[in-house]
């Protein structure tokens, strides 16, 4: 890079690099801190993308192909007591929901994009610049030594994940059931949500699971063989698609809700120099909703918008320019927060009123008709007509 930066990011996963690739295309330079991890394991993981998100990536010429996307045209949800809920993309007049995505595939894409861009310069330590993005993660260095102070409301779960090749197709399905189970040495059940999303394209037997459970119970799982996993898995959403095996390792995370207590502010003792904090960095969701990237990638979105529209005459380190990215996001990060943890804490619940309560708030809601369709248009990106429009330039 001939030029010094215009912004340094920290943080070269799959926010931080569709934000040094946005970036690049309004003509700033770009430094991209990528430390790769001491030890690199197979990421199980996929996500579920939104048609705003998806409209970012592939104007970024970055969304993968298939068999690494797989559209999900219906969702299936059960309760624990005979609730159920549907959501059909035929219903709102579109051909999908949302898509499965894998993640390695997603990553590779990306880092290919910036290898191929002359703007964004891929650094092993962070520099300085007059604007720092801090898109670290979760568990974020940087945003600890800002002094930045983090929110967590720790659930009392674990995420399991891993593959598994089933019996029968998915159908381009995603299937979730609520229910409740005993983990050793607890007198009473806990609550748990199972999710088996739809990989490897249309026609594919492949599925992403990602089981919300008491750490105890996470525990019990990770011991079993993999022939005793699968069965128990398999008896516990009923057998839904056949047999199944593992075809991944299993992997997993303590869950929790936060948010960083401020997202913007200066660098200690630079007064030309600022800090903006995105992704997961800022802010982390239960996993119930599938909406944790579809949220990151709206932070870099908005944070390119915002710079986009700044006056000519304002620094990329203006405290008031920073603050219009901040008001933006907090409002959406807060609303989806409140929505995952209300349906975590809902479902928790014990107790045959709560149970009666919340089956029949599923089978009122699956027949509301306006309340549903603005909620899965929320869930579709379909709420935000602004968030695609900033994919294209």
């Amino acid at each position: 890079m001939a030029l010094p930066p215009d912004i340094c990011i920290r943080g070269a996963g799959i926010v931080g690099r569709t934000l040094a690739l946005l970036l690049a295309r309004e003509r700033l330079n770009v430094a991209l801190v990528d430390v790769p991890p001491p030890t690199a394991t197979p990421d199980v993981r996929a996500y579920s993308l939104n048609g705003a998100a998806k409209a970012l990536l592939q104007d970024l010429r970055c969304w993968p192909e298939a068999p690494a996307v797989t559209p999900v045209r219906q969702m299936q949800v059960w309760g624990d007591d005979g609730g159920q809920l549907h959501f059909g993309a035929g219903d709102h007049g579109v051909g999908e929901l949302n898509w499965m995505v894998d993640v390695p595939v997603l990553q590779d894409r990306l880092a290919q994009a910036v290898q191929f861009q002359p703007q964004i310069q891929v650094v092993q330590a962070p520099v300085s610049a007059p604007l720092t993005v801090v898109c670290e993660g979760r568990a974020s260095q940087t945003r600890a030594e800002l002094g930045v102070g983090f929110d967590i409301t720790h659930y009392e779960q674990h995420a399991l994940a891993t593959r598994l090749q089933c019996e029968r197709t998915h159908e381009c399905i995603a299937r979730q059931w609520f229910g409740w189970s005993h983990a050793p040495g607890l007198l009473q059940a806990q609550a748990e949500v199972l999710a088996l999303l739809p990989l490897g394209g249309e026609g594919g037997r492949e599925v992403a699971l990602v089981w919300s459970v008491h750490p105890l119970r996470a525990q019990e799982l990770m011991g079993l063989s993999a022939e005793d996993f699968a069965a128990a898995l398999a008896g516990a959403c009923g057998h839904a698609l056949g047999g199944m095996q593992l075809s991944a390792e299993r992997a997993v995370w303590p869950l929790q809700l936060a948010r960083a207590e401020r997202w913007i502010g200066p660098m200690p003792g630079q007064s030309k120099q600022a800090f903006a904090l995105a992704g997961d960095a800022a802010h982390t969701l239960h996993p119930l909703a599938g909406q944790g990237l579809n949220v990151g990638l709206g932070d870099a979105a908005e944070l390119v918008q915002v710079i986009r529209a700044k006056e000519f005459w304002r620094p990329l380190y203006d405290p008031k320019l920073l603050r219009r990215y901040e008001r933006a996001r907090q409002a959406d990060v807060q609303a989806m927060g409140l929505v995952t943890d209300g349906l975590q804490r809902l479902f928790a619940q014990p107790g045959p009123v709560w149970q009666n309560l919340r089956n029949w708030g599923m089978r009122g809601f699956d027949r509301s008709g306006p309340l549903k369709r603005w909620m899965t248009q929320r869930a579709m990106g379909q709420s935000a007509p602004a968030a695609s429009a900033k994919a294209t330039h």
